[in-house]
């Protein structure tokens, strides 16, 4: 009728280190990502402010002082 004897420290440590793993499993899948896909992303903003800032139409000063 004798159970197994469980050390609580022990037992709270494993499920604190199983809880965080958990956390940390799900924070790689959400903000997780490869160096070449955050190049990959920052090489296309960078093309598209390049794109968006060559096809700006110079007014000039004279839109400025017409007010």
């Amino acid at each position: 009728m004798t159970g197994e004897v469980v050390n609580l420290r022990q037992a709270r440590k494993r499920k604190n280190r199983a809880e965080k793993e958990a956390k940390a499993e799900e924070n790689r899948v959400a903000f997780g990502r490869t160096k070449a896909e955050k190049q990959a992303s920052r090489t296309s903003i960078e093309k598209l402010h390049k794109s968006v800032d060559g096809h700006l139409l110079d007014r000039g000063d004279d839109a400025d002082k017409a007010d």
